[in-house]
């Protein structure tokens, strides 16, 4: 066997002959012709071949420790791999009869060989030995520069896809998702079988895996410090593992997963502030095994899958928290009372909430009409979004189209600023119109056009900016009678009024007004952390005779007022002196002038028309609460001069 040592510089040795001088010119200059690695080495292989006189040649890399030909020219042979064995491993050429091995040395991470089978042996033969080793180190060159070559373009590829993937996954709004598109990309990319996303649980020293297809919920869990997952997380040093280390493939998972890792490649997820928080793995390579570059491509994606995952965990995070304060608002909406009204109201408000009709919500001063109006849209699709109130009644004429539509910056003597409307600020949610009645007819004609044309443009500007707004209207006023008084415009009513809900006053709720009054007042007495104190019998009565003329407002603000001032435990009548009733004195008084029968006279005609008021008219209803016949309650209502018909 001879061994063949080229120590002489590439150009002399070229120069052995012209014809290889010519050949190995032509080798590199088809490096700047061709971009493809198969089309170059069949051009290259071929000029090699012509200026050795070979009959078979053949670029072999070794993977694995196993021989693969890339690329071969001429008549196909058995390549005599101890040959190349031995070539490769002492780094040197070597040749036996007519086969010649040389070991190319293109790059730390290539391991290659050229074999070729040459013409007889002989001077000529041993004249073309000397030519193929000097040509094979060209051929080297060669191959170095054709494979950076296709490795930048392929990294240009890869980087264009990254970029793209990369956007769509900052996109991305829930985390389990996420993992599947991450894991579907990695596979796409690096042409694997497989990938899973590990994130890391350090309380628990478990790494969780997803996805893992045969586990149960798609989740993979393993010990933090188990295989190469494990070793990744804690170093932090990227890790690629082919068939000959398969020892350091953990065949726990596998035996989960009824699968076997051949090969695999595995780096690091660091978040922003530099801790590791994970690992991200693919598995298995479809054709071969994972390459330097491969490893390049996962280390870049998983830097952007962890900048990804931390992107939307936060997302996720600031939706909970967002979810969780609207579950709070709106378990404080609450209609409290079990009268029929409110439980018609309810049952309204069921049907309605969860559409795009507009509502107007009639009902005198107090009520509850803003409540109503934050029970619809927190039991819509809207929730999520902001609820926003406007008082018409409250905004100066000059300044309503502004407050409603925004501005511009300098659209008039004090826009220093951008600002924007209360249109814009409800973007996607609700928006409360109340008090419309007062609203000027030019207000009226402005807000017509823009919830027909649902567009608003600041004042100053004129770019339309289109607005999603579920609008509620609210009034304490008679519309219609507006309407026909030409006070507000026709158009607009309708456009307002798709429902009405009218909400029924505090007077025609029976015993509703005693529930409230417990509400208000165990909330308060909470806020204060006290003890909530309890109603004596004659109090509830005289809360119950009461006409509310301030509705739920005058009874939250009385329940309120209890709670800061009531010393005692117990609500007496004299406490509810703080109530100021529709007209005269305090509940349970009567004015000082007049003599005993006028007052007792005056509180008995009081007493049948709350009676009649809670039974809605009904006389029965009202004279069996009061503990008569309706034929004597007639008798006394005519005895009190109070009218009985109808």
């Amino acid at each position: 066997m001879t061994t063949i040592r080229n120590s002489n510089p590439l150009w002399q040795a070229l120069h052995r002959t012209p014809d290889a001088a010519v050949r190995g010119i032509e080798i590199l200059l088809a490096v700047g012709q061709e971009s493809a690695l198969e089309a170059w080495l069949d051009r290259a292989l071929a000029l090699f071949q012509d200026a050795t006189g070979a009959s078979f040649t053949a670029l072999v890399s070794a993977i694995s420790g196993e021989l693969e030909v890339v690329r071969s020219v001429g008549l196909r042979q058995s390549v005599p791999a101890d040959l190349v064995g031995e070539a490769l491993d002492r780094e040197e050429a070597r040749a036996r009869e007519r086969w010649l091995a040389v070991p190319l040395r293109t790059s730390a991470a290539d391991n290659d060989a050229l074999v070729t089978f040459l013409p007889a042996a002989g001077a000529a033969g041993t004249h073309n030995i000397a030519v193929a080793g000097d040509l094979a180190q060209v051929l080297a060159a060669g191959l170095s520069s054709i494979r950076h070559k296709g490795r930048q373009a392929a990294r240009v590829v890869r980087l264009e896809s990254l970029l793209e993937i990369a956007a769509h996954w900052n996109r991305a709004q829930e985390t389990v998702a996420l993992l599947n598109e991450i894991a579907a990309a990695a596979t796409r990319l690096l042409a694997a079988d497989r990938a899973s996303i590990f994130l890391w649980d350090r309380a628990t020293h478990t790494l969780v895996g997803r996805p893992a297809l045969g586990v149960p919920r798609g989740e993979l869990r393993v010990a933090d410090d188990q295989g190469v997952v494990g070793h990744v997380v804690q170093t932090g040093e990227r890790r690629r593992v082919g068939r000959l280390d398969q020892r350091e493939i953990s065949r726990q998972a596998d035996r989960q997963l009824g699968y076997v890792t051949r090969s695999l490649v595995c780096a690091p997820l660091v978040g922003r502030n530099g801790q590791r928080f994970g690992a991200f793995e693919v598995i298995n390579k479809l054709t071969g095994e994972f390459s330097q570059d491969d490893e390049e491509a996962l280390v870049e994606l998983a830097a952007h899958a962890a900048t990804a995952l931390e992107n939307t965990q936060e997302r996720e995070a600031l939706a909970r928290n967002n979810r969780r304060i609207v579950d709070q608002a709106a378990a404080g909406i609450e209609l409290v009372g079990d009268s029929p009204p409110i439980a018609a109201l309810r049952s309204t408000i069921g049907r309605i909430a969860d559409t795009d009709l507009a509502i107007l919500i009639l009902g005198e001063n107090g009520t509850g009409k803003e409540v109503v109006a934050h029970s619809i849209h927190y039991q819509s699709r809207r929730r999520n979004h902001p609820f926003v109130a406007v008082n018409c009644a409250a905004i100066a004429e000059t300044l309503l189209e502004s407050e409603l539509f925004g501005h511009e910056r300098g659209a008039f003597t004090d826009a220093h600023d951008v600002r924007q409307g209360k249109f814009e600020l409800a973007a996607g949610g609700t928006l409360l119109l109340d008090e419309i009645g007062e609203l000027s007819p030019a207000g009226q004609a402005k807000l017509l056009r823009v919830l027909e044309e649902k567009v608003v443009v600041r004042v100053g500007g004129s770019q339309p900016i289109a607005t999603d707004v579920r609008v509620l209207a609210a009034t304490n006023r008679n519309l219609a009678d507006m309407v026909r008084e030409r006070r507000f415009r026709e158009d607009l009513y309708f456009r307002l009024n798709v429902v009405s809900i009218e909400l029924p006053p505090l007077r025609e709720r029976g015993d509703d007004v005693l529930m409230l009054a417990e509400h208000f007042l165990g909330d308060f007495c909470r806020r204060l952390g006290r003890q909530a104190p309890v109603f004596s019998t004659a109090a509830r009565e005289g809360m119950l005779r009461h006409r509310w003329p301030g509705n739920v407002r005058e009874l939250r603000n009385l329940m309120e007022r209890l709670a800061y001032l009531l010393s005692g435990d117990r609500v007496e009548p004299h406490d509810l002196a703080f109530i100021a009733p529709a007209s005269g004195g305090p509940i349970g008084q009567l004015p000082p002038d007049g003599t005993l029968a006028e007052a007792t006279d005056a509180f008995q005609a009081e007493f049948i028309r709350q009676a009649i008021d809670r039974a809605a008219g009904n006389m029965s209803e009202a004279a069996k609460d009061m503990g008569l016949h309706r034929s004597n309650l007639y008798r006394k209502m005519r005895q009190l001069g109070m009218p009985t018909s109808g």
